[in-house]
This record gives C-alpha cells, sequence and structure tokens, in this order.
C-alpha cells in the first residue's frame, strides 16, 4: 500500500513538471476589421457624453462615402449614471482605408 501512495506521488510530480515545460500555444484572437474604429467610437462617445456609461454597442456596417472615404457606423446604448435615462447614439466614423487615417466622427441621439 504504502509503495503504491509513493508511485501516485513520483507520477503526480513528473506529470506537473512535464505540464510545466509543454510549450502553450496561444489561440489567435480574431479582430474584425472595424475594431480599431469600434475602439475609437466607444472612446469618442465617453469623451462627448461623459455624464453616461456605455451599456451596449452594435456594429451596424461600413459605407462607402467615396472612393477614398469610408463611414464605419455603429450604435451606442448609454445609460445616464444617475440611472433615469437609457438612450442609443448613431455614431459614424469617418476614415481613409487606403490610409487607415481617421477623419472625424459624428453623433446621432435615438431613444430607440
Amino acid at each position: 500500500m504504502k509503495k503504491s501512495y509513493q508511485l501516485i506521488l513520483i507520477f503526480s510530480v513528473l506529470f506537473s513538471v512535464i505540464l510545466k515545460m509543454a510549450p502553450v500555444h496561444a489561440t489567435p484572437v480574431y479582430e474584425p476589421p472595424y475594431a480599431k474604429w469600434g475602439k475609437i467610437a466607444v472612446e469618442k462617445t465617453k469623451e462627448q457624453y461623459p455624464q453616461a456609461d456605455i451599456i451596449d454597442y452594435l456594429h451596424i456596417g461600413r459605407e462607402w462615402k467615396s472612393t477614398n472615404v469610408a463611414v464605419e457606423k455603429f450604435k451606442l446604448w448609454l445609460r445616464a449614471k444617475s440611472g433615469n435615462r437609457e438612450f442609443g447614439v448613431f455614431v459614424n466614423v469617418e476614415f481613409e482605408p487606403s490610409t487607415d487615417r481617421y477623419l472625424g466622427i459624428s453623433y446621432r441621439e435615438t431613444d430607440r
């Protein structure tokens, strides 16, 4: 009986050492093409509405304003920090896809 406990102990120690030595392969995280613009939309909306918390986020899609300018469209749902109001904000982020240059942002509030 004592030998079996010793064997279990030896195997458990060996197993833990082997696990620590095994290379860890991180699973690549997929980041959608609009992620950069979504982060900007959230950051700028926080600046525009400091009295509210962003509680939901939706990427609507991309539109082309011209051959050189695209607009990523988002809808953010906000809750006033006082808790007495919730509202949506449509956020449009304009940029040049060829250079990834940020051009501007616009906001439009909605109650839906």
